[in-house]
């Protein structure tokens, strides 16, 4: 836009100075934001020029074997974690019902069915309930019949004594 083309209108220099003015605003804005994109399209070929030469099948493949190994160490640390808390609730299990040694009774429970099962905590009581109840020596509340034998003493008559003992045992095992 040229003053003369104007002037030839009919604009008084005023309206031109003003007409001159917001149309240099307008071509600073326009320029502005070529600047921008070009800088913009500047930062986009430096970013690409990074990428030259990068096989995209073999960052694909390296994507995929990364994510396969996440997921495998997850699996592993949620067996970990599904172990230790079993190992907690087993021995949780064991003091509750007094066991003298968890590995004396362990042989006694199915670990691997107990391990898998849905409800561990009333398969693992039913368990110990069972084990208790045919192999109750295991336990510690369980009475052991403690049998003390005559001891000589300054009188021989042993007769009467072992009669004494063998009659106390009979009566102790309920045979009369």
């Amino acid at each position: 836009m040229k003053t003369e083309d104007l002037k030839a209108q009919g604009f008084t220099d005023e309206q031109i100075n003003f007409i001159m003015a917001e149309n240099g605003k307008d071509i600073k804005r326009e320029k502005d934001k070529a600047d921008s994109y070009k800088s913009q399209l500047d930062t986009a070929t430096q970013s690409l020029k990074g990428f030259e030469g990068v096989n995209v099948e073999e960052m694909k493949n390296k994507i995929s074997q990364l994510t396969a190994d996440l997921e495998n160490s997850q699996k592993k640390h949620a067996e970990e974690l599904a172990q230790r808390d079993f190992n907690d609730l087993l021995n949780s299990y064991a003091k509750e019902y007094k066991a003298r040694n968890i590995k004396a009774v362990m042989p006694f429970l199915d670990v691997e069915t107990l391990r898998q099962s849905k409800n561990q905590k009333d398969d693992l009581k039913t368990a110990f309930e069972t084990v208790r109840k045919e192999n109750g020596y295991l336990f510690e509340d369980e009475a052991i019949p403690r049998v003390v034998s005559f001891t000589a003493g300054t009188n021989n008559d042993t007769s009467s004594t072992t009669s004494k003992a063998n009659e106390a045992l009979r009566s102790f095992f309920g045979k009369d």
